[in-house]
């Protein structure tokens, strides 16, 4: 969860149309900060939690299929390894005992082709210019990677040119390549967006990470440019992850979408740097780093050479292969042509650099916990004496780490109508430190499904937040996205910000020992000692939002503002 995000789908000529939507709209992303409800209005007054009815769904459930699916034994669930195959099949068996029907055309497995990049680069990167020869180290200074299906990509005196953040967005008069001319060079590009270093908070949305922010984004608005390289300086707090975080999800072998061009649209090297590294190269250019951050960070900032060049090569093996998402179904009793779907990605990262002498990144809370709410949900539904109206869709999808592979295939190959898809309700990262008394919505503002969360958060004696970290831009990096940029409503909500019986300090604490000690490590690892009252808790909670919405003809909508309604309302006036 988090770091990933799609895969390329903006086209130049829909970027600015689509982003224009993104950014601007108070009720967009997680940043509806004139509309949401504060804590003294829509919190309980008390601690005292709900009996949990007798729907299938407990602490017990969850831990049983966590422990499975994050066990040594899947080996960490990276696509085209030993570990999909036994997550895929796992799932396929737990569904087929509840009863649920396959949901891809007979089977329970839709195939989704990708292709496998396992790059290795020089360990040394070398850097000249300006009389100097500076070496920067693979790991410790760098991460390279290619999506360029080419056995060997090689980089030799690539001018290196800074260009701000690396952002194209006409709807804020901002332009980091202006008077630039960027082919044949590599640009090197800060972290975030401009509006993230808080010197002015009328910039883009201010703390909230905006999609220009991303990784992705930069890397395509680079080639977009010409340019033959993009290198991202990684700073942790605009990052809102560390180093170690870029090293466990870049290193090593990257899966991407197959694609008719094998990737000669992109930039031929993608990768990062540390700020440490970036410092030093700003010196070797004769500049200031603090300098030019400074310039970014301010409108009418222009480009500028760096009077350096960058040498490096990288290796491939390239493999093209055919991963899974699994797909199961409850057929709805008078409307089974309209759907609502339960998503959540199985697979993690595989086995990688060893941590305290462990290899093997089990993905327990990410992702374990979303597919063992998935399946939770399932038993409660098949248990229920009312059955659902709609059909009722679990989706577990491949390539999420990769960059929301699976869930945007599956969006953009839907087996089931989009116009006919009523909403996707997503789990990913169900915590694992005791009942919450907050219901945080990622991207609050943007759907009646808010009304919907809202509802069954009062079952709870809960009450419902945005996301209190919106400048990790958390709305653009989960499953949740691939479905909202085809117009289906999606909601992606858990407790993440006071405990029930600790409060907030000891919430906050949590997640930030878990981002900091186990998120993309070997540490995130099944415990017996965990507390997931609050995770049972979460899934059935969405549980509820489901059977709400399979009771129901309307189908919810986005909101006044939301980027994404003008998409549905032109699917549904289509069907």
């Amino acid at each position: 969860m988090r770091l990933s995000l799609l895969s390329g789908w903006l086209v130049p000529a829909a970027a600015g149309l689509l982003l224009a939507g993104c950014q601007g709209k108070t009720s967009s992303s997680e940043t509806a900060t004139t509309t949401a409800p504060t804590e003294t209005e829509a919190a309980p007054t008390d601690t005292a939690s709900v009996p949990a009815p007798n729907d299938g769904i407990t602490p017990a459930l969850m831990a049983q299929h966590i422990k499975v699916l994050a066990s040594d034994e899947f080996q960490g669930r990276r696509p085209f390894t030993v570990g999909e195959e036994k997550a895929t099949a796992y799932l396929a068996s737990e569904f087929k005992k509840l009863g649920l029907q396959p949901g891809a055309n007979g089977s329970y497995f839709q195939a989704v082709p990708l292709v496998e990049i396992a790059g290795k680069p020089d360990s040394i990167a070398t850097v000249t210019g300006n009389g100097k020869t500076l070496q920067l180290k693979y790991r410790q200074d760098f991460m390279f990677l290619t999506e360029q299906e080419k056995p060997v990509i090689s980089i030799k005196n690539s001018p290196l040119v800074f260009a701000g953040y690396g952002v194209t967005a006409p709807e804020y008069n901002w332009d980091d390549y202006a008077g630039l001319d960027v082919k044949g060079k590599t640009v090197v590009v800060l972290i975030n967006d401009p509006g993230n270093a808080g010197n002015d908070t009328t910039m883009f949305k201010g703390k909230a990470m905006t999609y220009y922010g991303r990784w992705m984004y930069k890397y395509e608005e680079a080639a977009r440019h010409g340019a033959t390289g993009l290198l991202i300086i990684h700073d942790t707090k605009p990052a809102s992850y560390p180093w170690t975080v870029v090293q466990s999800s870049n290193g090593g072998a990257k899966l991407h979408p197959q694609t008719p061009d094998h990737g000669a649209s992109k930039v031929a090297l993608e990768g990062w740097m540390t700020l440490d590294a970036a410092k030093r190269l700003f010196t070797a250019s004769g500049q200031s780093y603090d300098e030019a951050y400074a310039a970014a960070n301010r409108p009418g900032f222009r480009g500028r050479m760096m009077n350096l060049s960058l040498s490096t090569t990288i290796h491939n093996k390239i493999t093209r292969k055919t991963s899974k998402n699994v797909v199961a179904v409850l057929p709805g009793t008078t409307r089974p042509k309209e759907y609502i779907i339960y998503s959540a990605h199985w697979d993690h990262l595989g086995i990688g650099k060893p941590i305290a002498g462990d290899s093997i990144y089990n993905g327990a809370l990410d992702n374990a916990s979303g597919c063992a709410g998935l399946l939770a949900i399932a038993t409660a539904l098949k248990q229920a004496k009312e059955k659902p109206q709609r059909s009722i869709v679990f989706l577990a999808v491949t390539g999420e780490e990769q960059g929301l592979l699976g869930s945007d295939y599956y969006a953009q190959h839907p087996l089931f109508p989009v116009a006919s898809t009523v909403a996707d309700i997503n789990m990913d990262e169900l915590l694992a430190f005791g009942p919450m008394r907050d219901l945080t919505i990622i991207g609050y503002g943007q759907s009646e499904l808010d009304d919907y969360a809202r509802a069954a958060a009062k079952e709870q004696n809960r009450y419902v937040i945005p996301f209190q970290h919106p400048e990790t831009g958390s709305f653009y990096r989960s499953d949740h996205f691939s479905f909202a940029k085809v117009g289906i409503p999606a909601l992606y909500a858990s407790g993440q910000f006071e405990s029930r019986l600790h409060g907030k300090a000891f919430a906050e604490k949590q997640r930030k020992d878990f981002e900091e000690k186990a998120y993309h490590q070997p540490a995130d690892q099944f415990d017996s000692k965990w507390d997931l009252r609050g995770a049972a808790e979460d899934a059935r909670l969405l549980f509820r939002v489901g059977q709400k919405l399979a009771g129901e003809t309307a189908f919810p909508k986005w909101k006044e503002g939301s980027e994404f309604k003008a998409t549905r309302e032109k699917s549904r006036a289509g069907k």
